[in-house]
């Protein structure tokens, strides 16, 4: 390009995921052509979100405050937490209007070979929550992979420890799923996890 801050700007965006050469390329050139006023709030948004954005200090969520909305709510259920592994989880889990119990954000999961151990985790932490709150029910909601799986093992291990209940969300079918393009995987994990018609 003839400009240094466009090639900057589109550099920029690449660090989105997902955004190549070309789709930041037709970002940059959309924002500078025709929403010039967007790309200024996109940028103070950014910046105030950066310097005002940190993690609850109960659930490790994004929250502006030091414990967050949701670990405020007196409302919720006190006795249930729900351990994810980022905080678009905890949207994705609000957004079902299923659960109202608190949650613990691990951001990340247990992987030794790229630097994820117990302590990058905040596994102490919730372990420590376990043994000093009345909590009857730890909701492991790890991802579906190996990674996740020895995740949720090591929570459970350390909650029978401290007499907590954990529950693994249930894995199968998608709502609408025709078998034929449901994978092998998937597939056994809703004939294991089957349950009995009422």
């Amino acid at each position: 390009m003839s400009s240094p801050s466009l090639d900057e700007l589109i550099s920029s965006l690449k660090c989105l995921p997902g955004v190549g050469q070309k789709s930041a390329q037709r970002m940059a050139l959309h924002l500078l052509e025709r929403e010039q006023e967007g790309a200024r709030r996109i940028s103070a948004a950014i910046s105030n979100a950066i310097d005002t954005v940190k993690h609850c200090q109960r659930c490790r969520n994004f929250s502006d405050d030091e414990v967050c909305e949701i670990c405020s709510d007196s409302g919720r259920d006190q006795g249930t937490v729900c351990v994810v592994e980022t905080p678009a989880d905890v949207l994705a889990v609000e957004s079902s209007a299923a659960y109202r119990g608190r949650y613990f954000v691990l951001l990340g999961r247990l992987s030794p070979l790229d630097g994820y151990g117990p302590g990058q985790l905040g596994l102490d932490e919730l372990e420590t929550q376990l043994s000093a709150a009345d909590i009857q029910e730890v909701i492991l909601a790890t991802s579906a992979t190996v990674e996740g799986d020895i995740t949720a093992q090591y929570i459970a291990d350390f909650a029978a420890r401290h007499g907590v209940r954990s529950s693994r969300l249930a894995r199968g079918i998608p709502i609408g799923g025709e078998l034929e393009f449901v994978d092998s995987g998937t597939l056994s994990k809703a004939l294991s996890g089957r349950q009995k018609i009422d």
